[in-house]
């Protein structure tokens, strides 16, 4: 069981196949196949439920056994079974909300698959993300945008830059002996040191003068969020500061601005444009956040389709093709219409 254990994944799942499994153990230890399938059913008896499972329809089959066995279960035997029928034999069509073709296969009604579904989606595919050791990444921001006097201000965070100096008692020495014995190779030294100093501050000037440009051009996104994102390219940043555009590139690549709405890397700030009716142009990331709050208004049972989303941005001067508004919902990672059609 141990062994089991330990091949577990983050999700708590057994994804290496138990013939794989044997052939790391030392022909020693005398561990035959029967031995490790035995060891698996143990495992699948340990909480949380559905840890060791070889897939998502087992680990809710899982969970719904030990549901079963528990003594004190309110949820009928009807339901559960109906459930661990789906999820064992149908989870792909319930994914797809194919609840016609469900309903016609297992022989059942809308009230009883209701139930069934309620159930599953209180189920947990995940159950070894609870203890999970793998520690999160986090961003530490380069820049904080601060309202001030009723405007936006970028301020450099201190801890992000280098604490360099020069040691004055050196640099009195270095000074000492050029003063006797001319230019010396401590006084190069020196010398380079101060640049260095030099550009790395020169550097993180230039990244609180780009940011100060963002905020300037995108200072409506500070107090409304995303919808009030504007189009945004390289060259007017570049055009502001007086700097080429690669090196705008440069500067906003991997630095991180933190806004009343989270972090954001300096190069979210930029995007692509649609034109308007009106002959002006809306940001791609405002029309993203304009269909995700859309969709997250609709009618589960009528959901929106890209057509007519595409419609609704439409009736707000934005004209979009439903390809275009397609592609759009696929970033934000939201289901086409068929998958979020609730029951």
């Amino acid at each position: 069981v141990e062994l089991l254990i330990e091949a577990l994944d983050d999700d708590g799942y057994l994804t290496t196949p138990l013939d794989e499994l044997l052939a790391l153990c030392p022909p020693e230890a005398g561990v035959e196949l029967d031995e490790l399938t035995a060891a698996l059913a143990l495992l699948h008896s340990f909480d949380p439920p559905g840890v060791g499972a070889r897939n998502a329809a087992e680990c809710l089959a899982i969970q719904l056994d030990a549901l079963r066995a528990q003594p004190s279960a309110s949820t009928p035997d009807a339901v559960i079974a109906l459930a661990k029928r789906i999820v064992s034999e149908h989870l792909p069509l319930l994914a797809a909300r194919d609840y016609a073709k469900l309903r016609k296969l297992l022989e059942t009604d809308d009230d009883a698959l209701r139930e069934a579904h309620a159930l599953i989606r209180r189920l947990n595919p995940h159950p070894g993300v609870g203890f999970a050791t793998a520690r999160p990444d986090y961003v530490v921001p380069d820049i904080y945008v601060r309202r001030i006097r009723n405007r936006w201000v970028a301020q450099l965070n201190p801890d992000v830059m280098p604490r360099l100096r020069v040691n004055q008692s050196y640099a009195a020495i270095v000074k000492r002996e050029k003063g006797t014995e001319g230019q010396t190779p401590w006084s190069a030294r020196l010398q380079e040191a101060r640049w260095l100093i030099r550009n790395i501050q020169q550097r993180f000037e230039t990244i609180v003068r780009v940011a100060q440009a963002i905020v300037d051009r995108q200072h409506n996104f500070f107090t409304h969020g995303e919808i009030a994102m504007r189009p945004l390219v390289l060259r007017e940043i570049a055009d502001t500061v007086g700097l080429h555009e690669s090196t705008i590139s440069r500067v906003t690549s991997n630095k991180y601005m933190a806004t009343p709405f989270g972090v954001f890397e300096l190069k979210y700030f930029f995007g692509s444009h649609v034109a308007t009716e009106t002959g002006g142009a809306a940001s791609s990331t405002a029309i993203r956040a304009l269909i995700k709050q859309l969709i997250g208004a609709e009618d589960p049972k009528n959901p929106l389709s890209d057509s007519r989303l595409a419609e609704l941005l439409g009736e707000q001067g934005i004209v979009v093709a439903r390809r275009t508004v397609a592609k759009y919902r696929e970033a934000l990672k939201i289901a086409p219409v068929a998958m979020r059609k609730a029951l």
